[in-house]
């Protein structure tokens, strides 16, 4: 499988799925939703702001990185907001508008646009000084992907554990277009 294939539709897919959580969360709970963005599971980590930030940043960031160009300033401008997110969480609306923009800009991404990028030579910079050095193949392997999973289910723990009544079915959604005709359970 190819980055391209790899990646590509398993940001969409994905981001799909945090929208939907979102919507979810509106739904069940309108009078919290927008108070849940400043929600955290544990004191030491980011809210539910930052990781709707995060993810949309990282599916768009490995376009960049794999395609060998800078990462703009504009997509860094996403991850700032995510690391401000305790002082300022902002609203559903403009987290929804992050995924929003993350899903159009891979709209726009070839059918093989990232592949050549598994030869690269990827340096991980962190704000607070770390460096890691990779190559394009290890970078989706072992950063680009489990760094993106990482958030999407942290912000769906973080739904859950704040009263948003979801379970598997609402984190895969995209998993029944495979469902053999027929074989669906019933509760």
């Amino acid at each position: 499988m190819t980055p391209t294939k790899l990646l590509v539709p398993t940001y969409r897919h994905m981001l799909r799925t945090l929208s939907g959580l979102i919507d979810k969360a509106e739904r069940q709970l309108p009078s919290q939703a927008e108070a849940m963005l400043a929600e955290r599971l544990a004191t030491d980590m980011l809210p539910l702001a930052a990781q709707i930030r995060f993810a949309a940043f990282l599916a768009q960031e490995a376009v960049f990185r794999l395609r060998g160009e800078r990462v703009p300033d504009w997509l860094h401008a996403v991850a700032a907001e995510g690391r401000n997110s305790m002082s300022a969480s902002g609203t559903i609306a403009e987290a929804k508008a992050r995924i929003d923009d993350a899903l159009s800009f891979l709209a726009d991404v070839t059918d093989d646009a990232l592949d050549a990028g598994a030869h690269l030579s990827i340096a991980i910079e962190l704000p607070d000084g770390m460096t890691f050095d990779m190559t394009g193949e290890e970078y989706v392997r072992d950063w680009a992907l489990p760094q993106f999973y990482f958030h999407i289910v942290t912000a769906y723990a973080i739904l859950r554990s704040h009263g948003v009544e979801i379970g598997k079915a609402e984190y895969v959604p995209h998993i029944f277009a495979y469902l053999r005709p027929g074989s669906m359970v019933e509760a």
